[in-house]
């Protein structure tokens, strides 16, 4: 296991206002849960800790939304969020929640600790305030209509209709989503942590110390240090949240991103008493679990904190997924387009590793990737019920059927070279299998596994045990031309034992191989093999003995079964019916046109269509975004365009942060001759549109494919 006695895994903590999709699943839950299996399949000493964040802005507009209080929205989603995490098999140790009293004092006397060391900065600035309600506003509680797409329902910080992030001072018309009063600028005190001082330490720590991270996180947290760190407030107005222990800040409460990762400290301490061996000895390895959207928090700003505080260990690796869409569109809370957890168990009974299996097989470990119903239904059908289920089916059926339902003899006489390869790739598989594990490549471990199971597949077919029956049946009733002896019709049934006991041997390895992916499936297996879960220990992977000689095995179990077409219509036809819902509700509540605030640019000379024709326009997706070194006004991004990435010189770094806009679909000019740029080659121009003098991407109006030509 290397140099770590000990390893504390931890899994991001889901807001407690709404319950968990399967894009939440692929981006960080199933991966943990896979790794965490593995190491516990290995016997170490891990702990695997998560709850739900139940503090901040999302919890509170949830609550005025339902018309209840924040506690009765936290109470009723950690109980629905915990049970669809137990009902797939999500093996948490703890599964806490940040309203419990020992996160409350844990996050309290952690910023007392770094207030008392002078590590914070107390500072006044003008913030929105309600003058009606009476209180500050956070930019969510602040509506109006969006300057770019024309939503009246924007956001102060995000227009959920055309996505475009904003402040509120770009809000047409704003008002408070509490009162509908003008919000007004009100001097307020907070205390920021003064993150600029800790960049020296993060270049060395995290972009000289940790190259090995993934490409995805590696490279936003350069953009982000590249840019320069600035203070960021520690603390909010607000009365929903943990009090900021000071006696000068009433009504005032810690930013949920102070709060939120000390509840992996405070879950811990709840777990166990020896909770200071996890966070604080040198010889642990902590891991974090996230979504891309959370890679500034856990590997700048709380490695920051942690630092800043003294004592505990520090991240050994972030493996952070990119995002999961749904049928070609970006999955949406607010537009109920997702598949929610708890409707797939109701939808899809005592069927959890399926949906594992898929959202393994196609994680967006690299990039933003897609999940369809079509390719749900074809992955079980042709990959798990017709590989390993088949494999599984026959392997027992005919070891019933030809052998009398016992382990048969391997009879070393007469193993063949064939049989010594196929025992050979048992430790073959083990070996890729854990190599991908301990690198993060989960999407590379199962395929490995697949791979095996397609080993014993074609060991079957080759052998054709059931053929050998056939030929030892019709000797023993003299329907052969040649005299056969009694030798003869031994040697054919011991090949068909040699057969039948490497494909069980095989089967039990893949049972320990699977276990971490599909561990409602290795448990199946255990019961068919009449094996207790010991059976399933690491260790015990690349053995060609599991299953002892002559030991009776309970009747075949059909592991996946075929999936019909009329169980997907069902779930497309849900879809549908979502997406109808959604554009009714915007047909109902189109937003009148936004007056212009200057005149549009003037028409430019007339073309024919044949210089039109001439453009090769092509969809992107910005795969990486950075500032060019001595120029301002320049960012270098590479630009995925399906067949090829191209990079992109753009003068847009006065509009937009590098690591805002990674991840988001362009429109690229890709036949214009390259040219050189502060040495750069650009191959390509970007095409924006300018808004009062705003530049906002030309993108197409639903997330395409790389490459798709615009015409």
């Amino acid at each position: 296991m290397g140099k770590f006695n000990r390893y504390l895994i931890t899994a991001a903590l889901p807001y407690a206002n709404g319950p968990v999709h399967i894009g939440h699943l692929a981006g960080c839950y199933i991966p943990a849960d896979i790794y965490v299996r593995y190491l516990r399949a290995k016997k170490a000493d891990v702990k695997f800790v998560c709850g739900t964040d139940e503090h901040g802005v999302p919890i509170t507009i949830k609550a005025m939304k339902e018309g209840v209080t924040p506690q009765d929205v936290v109470d009723k989603y950690h109980k629905i969020i915990g049970d669809s995490f137990a009902a797939m098999g999500i093996s948490f140790d703890i599964f806490s929640r940040t309203s419990n009293q020992v996160h409350h004092k844990t996050a309290s006397d952690y910023f007392l600790k770094m207030y008392n060391d002078g590590l914070f900065e107390e500072k006044e600035s003008e913030q929105y305030f309600d003058p009606k309600a009476n209180m500050f506003l956070a930019d969510r509680y602040i509506i109006g209509t969006c300057p770019h797409c024309g939503n009246d329902k924007a956001y102060g910080d995000q227009c959920e209709k055309c996505g475009n992030s904003l402040s509120p001072d770009e809000l047409i018309n704003p008002h408070s989503a509490l009162s509908d009063a003008v919000p007004i600028k009100k001097k307020t005190k907070h205390w920021y942590m003064p993150l600029q001082n800790y960049e020296p330490w993060l270049n060395e720590w995290l972009l000289e110390g940790h190259k090995e991270w993934k490409n995805n996180v590696y490279g936003q947290c350069k953009s982000w240090l590249d840019s320069g760190l600035h203070p960021r407030a520690m603390t909010r107005d607000s009365n929903w949240g943990i009090q900021v222990p000071l006696k000068d800040a009433e009504g005032k409460v810690l930013y949920v991103w102070f709060d939120a990762p000390i509840g992996y400290i405070s879950a811990t301490k709840e777990l166990t008493e020896n909770w200071a061996d996890y966070w604080c000895k040198e010889d642990t390895k902590l891991v974090h679990f996230i979504g891309k959207d959370n890679i500034v928090f856990h590997c700048i700003i709380f490695p920051a904190m942690l630092k800043a505080h003294g004592g505990f260990v520090l991240p050994d690796n972030v493996p952070a997924n990119e995002f999961l869409n749904l049928e070609g569109d970006k999955i949406s809370t607010s537009r109920n387009w997702a598949v929610w957890v708890n409707d797939y168990i109701q939808d899809f009974p005592d069927q959890q590793d399926i949906l594992r299996y898929v959202l393994t097989a196609t994680a967006p470990e690299t990039k933003d990737n897609d999940f369809t119903w079509k390719d749900f239904q074809a992955r079980n059908n042709n990959e798990l019920a017709d590989n390993l289920s088949n494999f599984v089916h026959r392997t027992m059926v005919l070891m019933h059927k030809l052998c009398g339902g016992k382990v048969p003899p391997l009879h070393p006489d007469l193993i063949t070279d064939y049989d010594r390869e196929t025992v050979a790739s048992f430790k073959f598989a083990k070996e890729k299998v854990e190599n991908a594990l301990e690198a993060y490549k989960f999407r590379e471990g199962l395929s490995e596994v697949m791979a095996f199971s397609s080993v014993g597949n074609k060991y079957m077919q080759v052998n054709e045990p059931w053929i050998l029956a056939k030929a030892i049946e019709k000797i023993k009733k003299g329907e052969t031309h040649e005299k056969y002896t009694e030798a003869d019709i031994e040697m054919l049934q011991k090949r068909i034992d040699i057969c039948l006991h490497v494909c069980l041997q095989l089967a039990a390895n893949l049972a320990i191989l699977v276990n971490p992916f599909l561990p409602f499936t290795a448990k199946k297996m255990c019961h068919m093999f009449k094996v207790v879960d010991k059976m399933l220990e690491w260790e015990n992977a690349g053995a060609s003995n599991l299953l002892k000689v002559g030991y009776s095995l309970r009747p075949s179990e059909i592991l996946f079964s075929k999936i019909d077409d009329s169980i997907i219509n069902k779930q497309l036809e849900k879809l549908a019916e979502t997406k109808k819902e959604v554009l009714a509700a915007a047909a109902a509540n189109a937003p009148a046109p936004v007056a212009e605030e200057k005149p549009a640019a003037p028409a430019k000379p007339e073309i024919q269509f044949d210089d039109f024709a001439k453009l090769d326009l092509r969809v992107g997706t910005i795969l990486q975004a950075e500032k060019v070194e001595k120029a301002d006004k320049l960012l270098k991004l590479l630009v995925d365009i399906g067949t090829e990435k191209r990079t992109v010189v753009s003068g847009i770094a006065m509009h937009f942060n590098p690591e805002d806009i990674v991840g988001k679909q362009v429109t690229l000019v890709a036949n214009l001759a390259p040219r050189k740029m502060r040495g750069i080659e650009s191959q390509g121009m970007i095409l924006m549109a300018e808004d009062n003098g705003k530049l906002v991407f030309v993108n197409p109006a639903e997330a395409v494919k790389p490459g798709s030509g615009v015409s």
